[in-house]
């Protein structure tokens, strides 16, 4: 697979990427080895039957790094650089849930290079769960990166 950016003078107001994946019971075991906190699973469970929600409670970091894999992966894709980051958590996700994470450039700064991106996570029902701001240094530089099967990244100068 290869991933591309999009250098800075190349992207213009309106553009827009996006990915959607479902919520998988193990995306919240590995956030919880991630983020040292083994419980938070269990956490989720109890706080989701406590709250009448069906099924486990995703923690926010898991759609906030929806947001930040389709930043760094596609708009503006590698080379980018997070500068501040800014989101509200609507609703909660649950596992099993299908989230589509939308990223539109909303502002360019043209002083410092900088896209300010409007981020949107919405569920499978079209309700908006998490929603924000982004504020990205993109690249200036075309970049390619190879992602093997095994994963192992080889970084391409040229695409």
């Amino acid at each position: 697979m290869k991933l591309e950016n999009v250098v800075f003078e190349d992207i213009e107001i309106g553009q827009s990427a996006m990915r959607i994946r479902q919520v998988q019971l193990s995306d919240i075991q590995d956030l919880s080895i991630l983020s040292e906190e083994e419980s938070l699973d269990n956490l989720a469970k109890e706080y989701a039957s406590n709250m009448a929600f069906q099924g486990a409670v995703v923690q926010g970091a898991w759609t906030a790094a929806q947001i930040t894999a389709v930043i760094s992966a596609q708009l503006p894709g590698p080379g980018a650089v997070y500068l501040s980051q800014d989101l509200k958590f609507a609703l909660p996700v649950v596992v099993g849930d299908v989230i589509t994470t939308k990223v539109t450039v909303i502002d360019k700064d043209f002083q410092h290079g900088s896209l300010i991106i409007d981020c949107q996570c919405s569920n499978q029902r079209k309700e908006e769960v998490v929603f924000g701001i982004a504020t990205v240094l993109a690249p200036t530089e075309k970049v390619c990166i190879e992602i093997s099967s095994t994963k192992q990244k080889e970084l391409n100068s040229a695409c």
